[in-house]
């Protein structure tokens, strides 16, 4: 990734942040989180990670809302960004953080369980 798409990618995931956070009005979108984005080098192609709090009804009604009002984020990103040419959006679910709590219980499990310090059970 070059400097131009990081620092692009950056904007890009800041400014639909903000969008979500004081200009969409949906109620099925709960608390989302912009994790990421991956901009393509013509920065015609967008896709946005999001982290959503809730269960898995809640997250699916989310990124489902969200790609619903992806004209309204690729007019906005156009505008506001001062771009060329309006990217095509694509809202994907950002598992990172289930992932990491996953770990996290792991280790809370074998730090509180049968496990000695070397790891042999006692």
């Amino acid at each position: 990734m070059t400097t131009r798409t990081e620092r692009m990618s950056d904007l890009m995931r800041d400014e639909v942040s903000r969008l979500i956070q004081r200009d969409l009005r949906d109620p099925r979108i709960g608390f989302v989180t912009v994790t990421g984005a991956d901009v393509s080098p013509d920065l015609r192609n967008v896709r946005l990670y999001v982290s959503v709090l809730g269960d898995d009804t809640q997250r699916q009604a989310t990124l489902k809302a969200l790609n619903g009002a992806r004209g309204f984020f690729q007019r906005a990103l156009f505008r506001n960004l001062g771009l060329r040419h309006a990217p095509t959006i694509v809202f994907r679910h950002d598992d990172s953080i289930d992932r990491g709590q996953r770990i996290e219980d792991l280790l809370r499990s074998v730090r509180t369980g049968d496990a000695g310090p070397d790891g042999e059970e006692e």
